[in-house]
């Protein structure tokens, strides 16, 4: 279970570079301001800053389409080890 949650929380960490990479190079954001907008896409809250460019515009959507779908990646990765249990269980890995 351990190695699955060390490979979301890697995952995450590298989503959360990407973003505040993107918000850095389309919306030239402060490092900060890039982190806060980043991570409040990422935890599902929306932008903070207004943006400027169609550039970062469209990096944002699709930013924030991404997010949504690792959400839902992420929380299959970490029911993995749990599931493989249930199944070892009931004698279902045959």
């Amino acid at each position: 279970m351990l190695i699955w949650v060390f490979i979301t929380t890697l995952l995450t960490l590298v989503s959360l570079v990407l973003g505040v990479i993107g918000y850095r190079y389309f919306e030239s954001m402060t490092w900060l301001d890039a982190f806060l907008n980043a991570a409040m896409i990422f935890g599902g809250m929306g932008e903070i800053d207004v943006l400027h460019t169609t550039a970062g515009k469209m990096f944002a959507a699709l930013y924030a389409i991404y997010s949504g779908v690792f959400l839902v990646v992420c929380g299959g990765l970490l029911l993995v080890p749990i599931f493989h249990r249930v199944l070892h269980h009931f004698h279902q890995d045959e």
